[in-house]
C-alpha cells in the first residue's frame, strides 16, 4: 500500500474514543494522547482540521429511547461535540498549539461561528481548526461534518480514527476469521456492504474524490505514521 505524504487533513475522531475505560464521559489519558497525536502533526507541516462526535455523553439517535423528540435529541448531541472539542482545545493550548474552535451553531462566548474562507486562513497559520456542532441541523451525523468540511476547506483526506486498525471483511470484534483490507475502492465498500461511515458522509467523500484512510487511533504513534506514508490503516479510493 502506498500513500502520499499529506498537506492538510481533515481528522475524525469518535466521542466515544474520549471514554477510555470509563463507561461515559471523557479519559484525561486518552485526550492527552489524542491531542500530543495531533500536536505532533502539526510540527511536522501539517495542516490538521479535527471534528469529533459526542457519543461519550449524548447521542441524538438515542433520545427516543428517552422519550426526546429526534429533532431535539440531535441539537443535544451537537451540544455534545462542543464539550468534547472544547476539552481537545484545551488540551492542545495546554501544549502550545495554537487553536480555533469553530461552530455550525453560534456561541459567541466559546466558538467562531464556522465560515470557510476563516478557516482556511487558519490552517495556513497553522493553527488546529475544531469544528464543533456538527453542520448545525438535525439528521446529519459528525460523519457527514466530517466528509463535508473536508471538501470545504480542500483537505487532500479524511483520516478516521477508531479503535480498530482498517476496513474488515466483518466486523473484527465478533468474527476472528475477518479480513482486514490494505486497500479498497468506493465502489467495493458499497458492493459488500462494510460500516465506513454512514452513507451520506461516504458518498460525499466519493463524488469528490476525497480519499478515506480508516486506522486505529488509540496506538500512540499511528497519526504520524500514517501522514508520513507508512501502510497503516485502510486506504479508500475512486479506484
Amino acid at each position: 500500500m502506498t500513500y502520499k505524504r499529506y498537506r492538510r487533513v481533515l481528522l475524525k475522531l469518535s466521542g466515544e474514543a474520549l471514554m477510555g475505560t470509563q463507561q461515559f464521559g471523557i479519559e484525561p489519558s486518552r485526550l492527552e494522547q489524542y491531542a500530543l497525536e495531533i500536536k505532533n502533526a502539526v510540527e511536522n507541516g501539517i495542516q490538521v482540521a479535527v471534528v469529533i462526535g459526542g457519543g461519550n455523553i449524548f447521542r441524538g439517535v438515542q433520545s427516543d429511547n428517552v422519550g426526546i423528540d429526534r429533532v431535539q435529541g440531535d441539537y443535544m448531541g451537537m451540544l455534545a461535540t462542543v464539550i468534547n472539542a472544547m476539552a481537545i482545545q484545551s488540551a492542545l493550548e495546554q501544549m502550545g498549539v495554537y487553536t480555533r474552535l469553530m461552530s455550525g451553531i453560534k456561541m459567541e462566548q466559546i466558538c467562531e461561528p464556522y465560515i470557510r474562507r476563516r478557516a482556511i486562513r487558519h490552517l495556513e497559520k497553522n493553527r488546529v481548526v475544531i469544528f464543533a456542532a456538527g453542520l448545525g441541523s438535525p439528521y446529519f451525523t459528525t460523519d457527514s461534518a466530517a466528509s463535508l468540511r473536508a471538501i470545504e476547506i480542500g483537505a487532500d483526506v479524511v483520516l478516521k480514527g477508531t479503535r480498530v486498525d482498517g476496513v474488515y471483511s466483518a466486523d473484527p470484534e465478533k468474527n476472528p476469521e475477518a479480513v482486514r483490507y490494505e486497500n479498497i475502492s468506493f465502489e467495493q465498500v458499497y458492493q459488500q456492504g462494510l460500516n465506513v461511515m454512514d452513507m451520506t458522509a461516504f458518498t460525499l467523500c466519493r463524488e469528490n474524490n476525497l480519499p478515506i484512510i480508516v486506522f486505529d487511533m488509540n496506538t500512540p504513534g499511528n497519526l504520524l505514521k500514517v501522514l508520513q506514508g507508512e501502510a497503516v490503516g485502510t486506504l479508500i479510493t475512486e479506484y
